[in-house]
């Protein structure tokens, strides 16, 4: 499988994941103190070929997303699940299996800059996403059915409209979560 994009990850390790799994071109951050030269790399790749965000679903992993995502709009974002990167309790792309990879990469979503959605704070609320003893189960489980990954509430929000998540798709998979609990 080939893959147009460039994919950006952390480090060497996440590269050979990624090239065990499909055959792509991939840009490391080098870890999160990410330097202007990358994200001009980043940039340029966006232009020419289209760039696919693919960042370990840990905090650093997330605070690596964000800045990529405000420096360089219009990325495309891969994610996995912490139970699919985890290994030896290391947390990371290059422990996920080459089917995890070739799945978030063929679930890809593309973020919309500053675009009013369909999902309010109320809908979050309404669902168990933003309070109660089970919100943030509720809150992985929805990331882990849209292939939008884990975020708290103000996150979710913000990622479920950035990334156009329709009131229909939503609402299933907030009915799936539903059923699953029954």
């Amino acid at each position: 499988m080939k893959i147009k994009e460039v994919i950006v990850v952390e480090g060497r390790d996440d590269t050979a994941a990624i090239k065990r799994a499909v055959n792509a071109d991939t840009i490391e951050t080098g870890g999160s103190a990410i330097h202007a030269r990358t994200i001009e790399k980043i940039r340029l790749a966006q232009q020419k070929r289209g760039v696919i965000i693919f960042t370990d679903p840990d905090y650093q992993g997330e605070r690596i997303r964000k800045i990529i995502s405000r420096s360089v709009p219009g990325c495309k974002h891969a994610f996995i699940t912490q139970e699919d990167g985890t290994k030896k309790g290391d947390i990371g792309v290059e422990n996920a299996s080459p089917d995890v990879i070739i799945r978030a990469l063929s679930e890809v979503r593309t973020e919309m800059a500053e675009t009013a959605g369909e999902i309010t704070a109320d809908d979050l609320l309404e669902n168990g996403l933003t309070s109660g003893s089970d919100a943030k189960e509720r809150r992985i489980k929805l990331g882990e059915a849209l292939g939008i990954g884990y975020a708290n509430a103000k996150q979710m929000l913000q990622r479920l409209n950035a990334f156009q998540i329709s009131r229909a798709e939503f609402e299933a998979a907030i009915e799936a979560i539903n059923k699953e609990r029954e």
